[in-house]
This record gives structure tokens, C-alpha cells and sequence, in this order.
């Protein structure tokens, strides 16, 4: 099933982001697609120490966590991380196809960063440490929850 998840982010993923036209409104939720798309490529970069947050959950609830990670269970609409602002951030870039492409970058260099250091972890603020298989596993609810939010069908 990883591995289904992993082909998903590898070789589905962009191809259905795509689809998303730049003033397509959500279903759900305050983001515009561009903000979706440049979230999405920065919780990327959280993957890759590009970016890092603090553990914002007690260590004691971290099984549980763990266990909403590796469960068929799906973000909810409007989950909210709780290290980000109740607005959506600002945009970084000026267009739909730049944040477009510094998605697919960061969809790149997540692959290159864990095929260079394959056994290292790194911090998510909400799950705690994850290695590769931790990450494919949240990267995929987190896409599909977006793709979702967005009328892509998976």
C-alpha cells in the first residue's frame, strides 16, 4: 500500500494539480488554489529541513498521532495546522505557474533529499519525527486532501 502511496506522489500527483485552474474556488476552506499550492510545496520543505517548527504536540500524545497517520482516516475539511495563522499566508509568488513550479521543486527535492539520506528523520511539528515511509504516508493525506478540497478526483 506504501508503495501505491509513493507512486501516487511520484508519478499522479502533479499530473492532477494540474487540473486545478488558477481561480477555481474550493469546497471547502479560506485558500485560493495559489495559496494551496504554495502550502502545499512548503509542507514539502518541512520534509526537507527547509523549513522547521517546533514539536507542538506533548510527547505523550504522539502515539496517537502516530496512529491517525498510519490509519485510513482523512483530514477533515478545514483542518487547520496549528502552527499556521487562522488567515492564509500571503502569496510568494506573482503567478499561478510560479508557485505551480516551486511545488513541483520541492516535489523533486523531497525524493532527491531522502534518496541522499535515506535513514535520517526529520520534525514535523504535529507528528514529531518521521522518516521516508512517515512522510510518504502524510504527504499522501495531505495531497489527496487538497486535490479534494479542489473537486480533483483521485
Amino acid at each position: 500500500m506504501l508503495q501505491q502511496k509513493l507512486n501516487f506522489l511520484q508519478n499522479k500527483f502533479l499530473l492532477l494539480i494540474e487540473k486545478i485552474d488558477h481561480d477555481q474556488k474550493p469546497l471547502w476552506g479560506k485558500m485560493n488554489a495559489q495559496q494551496m499550492l504554495e502550502h502545499t510545496a512548503a509542507f514539502f520543505e518541512v520534509s526537507t529541513k527547509k523549513r522547521h517548527f517546533d514539536l507542538v504536540t506533548p510527547q505523550e500524545h504522539l502515539p496517537k498521532y502516530r496512529e491517525f497517520l498510519w490509519s485510513k482516516k482523512e483530514f477533515k475539511e478545514n483542518t487547520k495546522a496549528p502552527v499556521l495563522p487562522e488567515e492564509p499566508l500571503p502569496l510568494a509568488f506573482d503567478s499561478y505557474a510560479s508557485s505551480l513550479h516551486y511545488l513541483k521543486t520541492e516535489v523533486e527535492a523531497f525524493f532527491i533529499f531522502f534518496d541522499e539520506n535515506p535513514i535520517t528523520t526529520t520534525q514535523h511539528p504535529v507528528f514529531g519525527p518521521l522518516n521516508f515511509d512517515d512522510w510518504v504516508q502524510l504527504h499522501y493525506k495531505h495531497v489527496t486532501h487538497h486535490l479534494k478540497q479542489f473537486g480533483v478526483q483521485l
